[in-house]
């Protein structure tokens, strides 16, 4: 693409899959609008983690996982293993509250952004199997969310006043970190 290309490009993206070409163009408010997605899911998260790691009562998954997933769920069966296998419970009593907590402090702040992103994304597709309930069709907020994730990190939401904008440039000698290690764009961004 020539120098000129690329300024009449300014907010176009374009991406292939499967042999199927999509092309947009994004309206210049759209920055903060992945801004506004990026800190929304990021106080979600980091609230709901808080409120489970400050509880009066310590946090357990247990009771949701063999009592309240619906049997028509395609994962009951997972999650019926999750609730009955003692070390397992155990992992998600500590992986759950403080999952959400640092997946909200990394999108608050803009940090490992694509990272946290995915985290919180595949956290919402177990919330989704979780709780399964097809009376209104297969989407629901559980679902919702996860896209959002998934947004968050597909447009790069931690280079909008986020910290992976600054860590991503960082000079280390007449390259920047990404130009070294370009597999961190998978994790910044």
């Amino acid at each position: 693409m020539a120098t000129n290309d690329i300024k009449t490009r300014v907010n176009e993206f374009e991406s292939t899959v499967g042999g199927l070409t999509v092309h947009g163009k994004a309206h210049s408010l759209s920055a903060w609008f992945v801004l506004a997605l990026r800190l929304m899911m990021g106080y979600a998260f980091l609230y709901s983690g808080w409120d489970k790691i400050t509880a009066a009562e310590p946090f357990s998954a247990t009771g949701y996982l063999t009592n309240a997933v619906p049997a028509a769920s395609p994962l009951s069966g997972v999650f019926e293993w999750m609730g009955t296998t003692p070390w397992f419970a155990d992992f998600l009593a500590v992986a759950v509250p403080w999952g959400e907590l640092l997946i909200g402090l990394a999108l608050l702040v803009g940090f490992v952004t694509r990272l946290a992103a995915f985290w919180g994304g595949f956290m919402m597709l177990m919330f989704y199997f979780g709780n399964w309930e097809m009376a209104h069709g297969p989407i629901n907020g559980d679902f919702a969310y996860m896209l959002v994730f998934l947004s968050v990190a597909a447009f790069g939401a931690g280079r909008i006043l986020g910290l992976d904008a600054v860590i991503e440039e960082y000079d280390l000698g007449g390259e920047t970190l990404v130009e070294r290690y370009p597999r961190l764009r998978y994790v910044l961004g």
